[in-house]
């Protein structure tokens, strides 16, 4: 199921990542789940939005990432997609 919570991270440079899954805001209006899955993982697409001037980037993270990642975790494959 697609969750719309996500998660907010901060970096070393004070910049605070608001992080969701890709497509949730469609998968909430059309009842379709699991948009933003990767197919055949067990992962999905999240789009983090900076607080400041940088560009937004899609990761792709476990499925549980809301719960079972580390800000460190997220803050990695936010820089490695940069």
């Amino acid at each position: 199921m697609v969750q719309t919570q996500g998660r907010e991270v901060t970096d070393r440079e004070g910049t605070t990542w608001n992080c969701v899954e890709a497509y949730a805001d469609i998968a909430e209006k059309t009842d379709k789940d699991d948009l933003a899955k990767v197919k055949g993982e067990n992962a999905y697409w999240v789009v983090c939005t900076p607080s400041g001037g940088a560009q937004s980037v899609r990761v792709k993270l476990p499925e549980d990432w809301e719960t079972a990642c580390s800000d460190e975790e997220i803050l990695e494959a936010i820089e490695a997609s940069s």
